[in-house]
């Protein structure tokens, strides 16, 4: 009986060290999962209801201009009750046509489905969720407050959930870059090259990055993305650092010289080629 004990004691050490180890080499297995759960969601396909989402959208068009185009093209089917189009970096190039019901929403997609609106096809479908005008229209007050509570929480769910993934992976991607360095030999302080004075790499240091810049690397993809052949933005977690590496020395060397001095969101960065 003891020795029963003792083989299922083993077997049950051996069974956890195993799940350790794979969970230990598989360090984004975690925010892959999150990630594929959001994608999940995001996937569902909506229900009917009296709200078309519009995609694709001329991001270059001004907003009361591409509003007002959309309330003209989309009234023809029906009573538009809004026309919601927002010019924050993720909402561009998109809208909501609110109509009074969901049959002239989906009259709207199936006739206007690819139609082309400044030289560019639409993509259209129902919104995953009704309007708050819907809502309050054929609700009522406290139901329209219990949904502005839901959308609001599920909101603040889905960007807590999102940044904690983006953390994550800037943890990973920080130490899978120090992994991947080679140790260095210490050298006499005098056999130091300065900065100024480095070889060309396609892999740039980024110093003195501001706060906002450091949150996650969509930013600087941005602003470093204007240089040919950007490949990726490492960021450095807790400090105001990070790799920007491109795919020849060409490149990096543009971003270098454009960038290096030129403030961002009021504070002046540094850009230096990485030391080989």
């Amino acid at each position: 009986m003891l020795v029963d004990l003792r083989l299922a004691a083993a077997v049950t050490a051996l069974a956890c060290f195993v799940l350790q180890s794979h969970l230990w080499n598989n360090t984004s297995t975690l925010v892959d999962i999150q990630q594929r759960r959001i994608a999940i969601m995001e996937d569902e396909e909506p229900q009917p209801n009296a709200t078309v989402y519009v995609r694709n959208l001329d991001e270059s068009i001004k907003l009361p201009a591409l509003i007002e185009s959309l309330r003209s093209t989309f009234s023809v089917f029906g009573t538009i009750v809004d026309v919601i189009a927002k010019k924050s970096l993720k909402r561009r190039g998109q809208a909501f046509i609110v109509f009074d019901n969901a049959d002239s929403a989906q009259m709207a997609i199936d006739e206007l489905q690819g139609f082309e609106l400044f030289d560019k096809q639409m993509h259209l479908a129902f919104a995953k969720t009704r309007s708050d005008a819907t809502v309050k229209r054929e609700d009522g007050d406290e139901a329209f407050e219990q949904h502005k509570a839901q959308r609001i929480a599920e909101k603040e769910r889905k960007q807590a959930a999102e940044e904690k993934a983006k953390l994550q992976q800037a943890k990973h991607a920080a130490a899978d870059a120090l992994a991947e360095r080679p140790v260095k030999t210490s050298k006499p302080s005098a056999g130091v090259v300065p900065e100024e004075y480095l070889p060309p790499n396609k892999v740039l240091l980024l110093r003195d990055l501001p706060e906002d810049y450091t949150k996650d690397n969509a930013m600087l993809k941005i602003v470093f993305g204007r240089f040919p052949g950007l490949k990726d933005i490492r960021l450095v977690p807790g400090r105001n650092m990070g790799f920007a590496e491109y795919e020849d020395k060409e490149g990096a060397t543009q971003a270098k010289e454009k960038m290096d001095g030129q403030e961002l969101a009021g504070s002046a960065i540094k850009v230096t080629y990485q030391r080989d």
